[in-house]
């Protein structure tokens, strides 16, 4: 019999799953002993109660213990059950309403008080209410714990609350750090959250020609600010440049420039100049010749500039010249002569740059005395010609885009019309030339007759000559004879013998900081000279200089370029760097990025780029930044017995929406969601808020008729049964459709079932089913866990004393170290687990920086938890 009966209980374990030992219920008891049940068999039941202000997840004042193949069902069969019904310090709510363990609730606390650590909301949980549902009055902020030199406070209000932001004001002649008059401070809990600073401040100066290196409106006190005279003009000190600094009483000096003049220069005694002046204007020219038969080597004149005279002045020789080998090949271009073995003194030789190339410099060289002058350069012309220009009853002949620098395309046009102007339209420095016209035939106008011309039987005046009539007259005196063609009425070239008087500029300036481009050519008017700077310096103003009236017109200036500090910060925007952490590292240091440095932004999800991602750093600046601006989201979610209160088609990032339940239901939790990067937050079902199925009591019962259902917020009233006493509230409330509360009724003898069992703890005597009024229990925790309150608990009228609890420890982990670039600060630091109040110290590995603040560095366990500072 034994053997068959030990193997019958192996097929019932088999079978049926592992048996449950008697249960412990933390904060209640089964309601009958049941001693005899156990081990109870899978899927037995067994009916059980809480203690006075717990209650089962059913919120009834009793329900089933169920025996599963995991074990016990409902894992936590007491939920600590919370009153909220009044608040100091705060608003109260209309009506009593309970929550259930982890259920949380938002309070609103009177102005200047809150909810411990500065909280607004409380949680249910099993020790009740946390924080305790009282406000305490907050940190407030004094006028007179602050004090403005040179500024303040402009309202008269003398105490300030929590959070509240107030206006200060600066004295006039002083602003604020950021340059404006006011500013603004707010009280928070450590007190003001700045100390206002008003600084003397300068305006921007009135300048007396001459122009500011920088574009600030205000200047603090000491600030240095640089100025340059414009052509032609210098200081008091005989410069150029000059600074100006701000002090208590304004600027030091005035920024003013007066008229330059260029003195008489040491000449050679052969040499003979005129005019001859005592002194000279910017602009006015100088002309040499050599006296006695002598030879002129170098420029035939010279123009005096801002920066003086240029170029170098000529010297007379006595002896022969000497003439030039073979002039330089030019990289990228060619010369337009024929070659020769030798070239004689003054000769010159004319350059053209290759396709796509740019000439920069005087395209002519000459041969001075066995030496050539400076050679042009030919650079790339990055910049490209758009679409070609639309032609009116015209069309282009075939080409193919990019059109470069030199790139030339050929017009035509249709019948009946003839073409005015230049056939060909040649890209120059991204540009076209002018295009031609196409006039209808039939409209083209005459030309007027000229007493040039020779007599024809009619008078001059009124004799018409068709378009493209060539006409030829002789002047008076003269042998040669001239040629005019009408064009579209008019004569090309223009009728007339007066002579035309040639004007020479002088050979263009060695502009400070440019490109060597020495050279003794005089030009005719209207011929231009490209300018190129040195290769640490950008041309400002214009890129050329004009031969116009004799003088050269349009000096640019070669100026050093300026790095730029750190570039700005986008919002939900990163800086896309292919650099190393080491070069980072380095510019981070330096703080200082190149004229020309182009940087480019990449947005977070969810958010896209407002235009060009490139930012470039010019002279000192960064160009604008683009912003990254959220995705827009489409409709909203589609929820059950809800619908949206306002509706369209898009939505932009940040928008929020509301839903609107129908009669009956509500909201578990906020009725609104917002659009955030192009998705919405998860939307709330709309539930029902009615109560159906009361609960049933084992010491209580209902004191009226049983309903089909209750609305939220309705209340039902029990009675406790006849060897019950009442200990507390009657009624259970119907709160969106779940029950809170039970009947308090308690066992009048006054014994207390089993003692709670604690998380991560343990009782050190064995259990008992009943404890008379009295009884004394010892608990203790685990292993590194520490042990918060009375270890020992004591039975009164039923119920046991507060539970104490058991800390977890915190445990380092070296995985989110590496994620956050950090370690521990002491490397005899090996501790793995930390209790709670304990303090651990970090750093940064090497490479990084503190992305966080100083104090977080330096962390507290608290309750098995700790936050991490970051590096990056």
């Amino acid at each position: 019999m034994k053997n068959c009966c030990g193997k019958t209980l192996f097929l019932l374990f088999l079978f049926q799953g592992k048996p449950c030992s008697y249960p412990v219920i933390k904060h209640g008891r089964l309601y009958y002993s049941y001693r005899g049940y156990f081990p109870a068999r899978v899927h037995q039941q067994f009916v059980y109660s809480c203690d006075h202000h717990f209650v089962p997840p059913s919120q009834r004042s009793w329900d089933h213990l169920t025996c599963t193949a995991e074990g016990w069902s409902p894992e936590e069969p007491c939920l600590r059950q919370c009153i909220f019904n009044y608040l100091e310090n705060g608003h109260t709510p209309h009506r009593e309403e309970k929550y259930l363990q982890g259920e949380t609730v938002r309070v609103r606390c009177y102005e200047g008080y809150s909810l411990q650590n500065d909280q607004n909301t409380m949680t249910c949980t099993e020790s009740g209410w946390s924080p305790p549902p009282r406000c305490i009055r907050v940190k407030t902020c004094s006028k007179s714990n602050i004090r403005i030199e040179n500024g303040f406070l402009s309202e008269s209000t003398f105490t300030y609350p929590l959070n509240k932001q107030t206006e200060y004001k600066c004295k006039p002649g002083y602003v604020t750090a950021d340059g404006k008059t006011s500013g603004l401070i707010t009280c928070l809990k450590n007190g003001w959250s700045a100390q206002p600073v008003c600084i003397k401040s300068c305006d921007r100066p009135v300048f007396e020609k001459a122009r500011v290196k920088s574009d600030g409106t205000w200047f603090r006190l000491n600030d240095r600010l640089d100025y340059e005279c414009v052509d032609g003009y210098e200081n008091r000190d005989g410069r150029t440049t000059g600074s100006i600094v701000c002090g208590q009483d304004g600027w030091s000096d005035k920024a003013a420039c007066y008229e330059r003049e260029c003195s008489i220069p040491e000449m050679d005694p052969y040499l003979n100049a005129y005019p001859r002046k005592e002194t000279y204007k910017v602009g006015d020219v100088l002309k040499f010749s050599c006296s006695q038969g002598r030879i002129m080597v170098g420029a035939d004149s010279v123009q005096c500039y801002h920066f003086g005279w240029s170029p170098k002045l000529p010297t007379c020789k006595v002896k022969k010249v000497k003439s030039c080998a073979l002039p330089p090949e030019l990289p990228n271009g060619k010369r337009k002569e024929i070659h020769k073995e030798e070239y004689a003194h003054n000769e010159v030789v004319e350059y053209a740059c290759n396709p796509k190339f740019l000439m920069k410099g005087s395209h002519k060289i000459q041969c001075v005395d066995g030496e050539w002058t400076a050679l042009p350069v030919c650079i790339e012309e990055e910049r490209t010609c758009g679409n070609i220009p639309d032609l009116d009853h015209g069309d282009v002949k075939p080409s193919v885009p990019p059109y470069h620098h030199g790139d030339s395309v050929e017009f035509s046009c249709r019948e009946a019309f003839t073409m005015i102007g230049p056939r060909f339209i040649t890209c120059i420095s991204g540009e076209w030339t002018q295009p031609p016209q196409c006039i209808a035939t039939d409209q083209l106008r005459k030309c007027k007759g000229s007493i040039l011309f020779p007599p024809e039987g009619r008078p001059a005046h009124k004799i018409e000559y068709d378009h493209n009539t060539n006409r030829s007259y002789q002047c008076r005196g003269k042998s040669e004879r001239k040629h005019s063609i009408c064009i579209n009425g008019e004569w090309d070239p223009k009728v007339d013998c007066k002579e035309a008087k040639i004007q020479l500029c002088p050979p263009p300036p060695q502009v400070p900081n440019a490109c060597d481009m020495t050279t003794t050519v005089n030009y005719q008017d209207g011929e231009k000279i490209s300018i190129l700077c040195k290769e640490n310096y950008l041309i400002q103003d214009a890129e050329e200089i004009v031969c116009k009236g004799g003088r050269w017109q349009s000096i640019p200036r070669c100026i050093e370029k300026i790095g730029c500090s750190q570039p700005p910060q986008l919002d939900h925007g990163t800086i896309n760097s292919s650099s190393s952490a080491e070069e980072r590292r380095e510019i981070h240091e330096q703080r200082l990025y190149a004229h020309g440095t182009k940087l480019s932004y990449t947005c977070e999800e969810g958010f896209e780029i407002s235009e060009n991602n490139v930012i470039i750093c010019h002279m000192g600046k960064w160009s604008s930044p683009p912003q990254c601006v959220g995705l827009p989201c489409g409709l909203p979610p589609y929820i059950q017995n809800g619908v949206i209160s306002h509706k369209k088609d898009s939505y932009q990032y940040g928008e929020e929406v509301t839903y609107d339940c129908d009669e009956g239901f509500g909201t578990d939790g906020p009725a609104s969601i917002r659009c955030l990067g192009g998705e919405w937050s998860r939307p709330q079902d709309c539930i029902s808020t009615n109560c159906v199925n009361l609960p049933t009591f084992e010491d209580a019962v209902l004191t009226d008729r049983e309903k089909d259902f209750y609305r939220s917020g309705e209340k039902v009233a029990f009675k406790c049964l006849s060897y019950y006493q009442l200990d507390g509230s009657n009624t259970i409330q119907c709160i969106k459709s779940k029950w809170i509360g039970r009947p308090a009724c308690r066992d009048s003898q006054g014994k207390c079932g089993p003692p709670p069992p604690i998380d991560n703890g343990y009782i050190t005597s064995l259990l008992k089913s009943v404890y008379p009024t009295g009884s004394i229990v010892e608990y203790r925790c685990q292993a590194y866990y520490e042990l918060r309150g009375n270890r020992n608990v004591v039975c009164r009228n039923g119920e046991w004393s507060q539970l104490p609890k058991c800390l977890e420890a915190c445990t380092v982990s070296e995985e989110t170290m590496r994620k956050h670039h950090i370690q521990l600060r002491w490397k005899h630091d090996k501790k793995i687990y930390s209790k709670t109040e304990d303090t651990i110290e970090f750093m940064c590995r090497y490479g990084y920086r503190e992305l966080t603040p100083k104090h977080t560095f330096r962390a507290t366990c608290r309750e098995g938890k700790v936050v991490y500072p970051r590096c990056g």
